[in-house]
């Protein structure tokens, strides 16, 4: 297969690179695309060598698969080229998600809908692929019909700068502490630049702008790409996104409203046999889903799995998974192999 990534340099696609080297992908040709300033960037890959190009129209000829991992307006500006290109298009951005020409795809839940392509296939949001993955075993049991969730999410979810930002601030607020400085906690408050406010040694409950009902559009895609993925076109979501001082992987606490009462039992073992799924939960012992466990690694973790108190046909539960692999790179990689199967 000849396979084009554009915004190669980035952190998702240099991951997407890696990803296709660790999976084997079969690959004749890889095709690294960039903007401008980055044209003539001489890149190892698992598959040599590759000098990046400028991403153009002209740049997709003789390719069979694009990988994106660029912006909105990039990915709107290119695609009519690559299909023209008779490529297929897996987008990372969110500009196609909502499209209903577009199949949006994670493929441990709705595989079949990636074959109903018109050129283009979407990635979905970080967050919601990794609360979906948890979450879809359950909703084998009994149709999800409300579900509850407060994401955590890490500085990297931002791009690179993100952690940048969070240790560069620490540094200053520790070594403002340190001098007796006064200011806000930890001594010293630090300028945020990627970020709305300091992340370090904070929290900021706002990823996205805010609409008229309050919901930031962060927290609205969990409902409206849920809907589309899960075949559940009636499923009510209430979300928090939360941007949080961890450099990897986001963690979700869900509590999941099903059609019928379901046996914590049989949520366990559907999770524990669930594609994708690693059933990581003994409290006792301390074992639950953590960032610094999931990182680095394609499965979401699933744990602190409990019934609600409020409702009895809740269930609880609290998953981790990696936002760059999972969220982003790998899911695409596995969309690209349902295309070659």
């Amino acid at each position: 297969m000849k396979v084009g990534i554009m915004g190669a340099t980035g952190a998702v696609g240099q991951e997407m690179i890696k990803i296709l080297g660790e999976r084997n992908f079969p690959i004749d040709e890889l095709r690294c695309l960039a903007s401008e300033r980055s044209e003539g960037k001489k890149l190892q890959t698992p598959f040599g060598e590759v000098t990046v190009q400028r991403t153009c129209p002209e740049a997709f000829e003789g390719l069979d698969i694009v990988l994106g991992a660029s912006e909105n307006d990039i990915a709107q500006a290119m695609a009519p080229h690559i299909k023209a290109a008779g490529a297929v298009f897996v987008d990372n951005s969110s500009a196609f998600r909502l499209d209903p020409d577009v199949p949006l795809v994670v493929p441990e839940i709705n595989p079949e809908d990636a074959l109903k392509h018109n050129g283009i296939i979407s990635n979905p949001n970080c967050s919601t692929i990794i609360t979906l993955v948890a979450v879809n075993a359950i909703n084998q049991l009994s149709p999800i019909k409300y579900m509850y969730a407060s994401t955590y999410q890490a500085t990297s979810g931002a791009g690179a700068a993100g952690p940048k930002e969070m240790y560069a601030q620490s540094e200053q607020v520790i070594a403002g502490r340190n001098a007796g400085e006064e200011g806000v906690y930890y001594g010293v408050k630090a300028e945020p630049k990627v970020f709305q406010h300091q992340i370090a040694f904070n929290l900021i409950p706002q990823i996205g702008g805010f609409g008229e009902n309050g919901y930031s559009s962060e927290e609205m895609k969990l409902q409206n790409e849920g809907r589309k993925i899960m075949h559940l076109p009636e499923l009510n979501v209430s979300c928090t996104c939360v941007r949080v001082p961890v450099e990897r992987s986001h963690a979700i606490s869900a509590c999941v409203i099903t059609e019928e009462k379901l046996e914590l039992d049989a949520v366990r073992k559907a999770i524990a046999d669930a594609a994708g799924c690693k059933l990581y939960d003994d409290g006792d012992n301390h074992i639950y889903p953590m960032p610094l466990e999931t990182s680095n690694q394609d499965l979401v973790y699933v744990g602190r799995i409990r019934r609600d108190l409020a409702n009895e046909n809740g269930i609880n539960l609290w998953c981790c998974g990696d936002q760059v692999r999972k969220g982003a790179a790998t899911n695409a990689v596995q969309i690209a192999e349902l295309l070659i199967k």
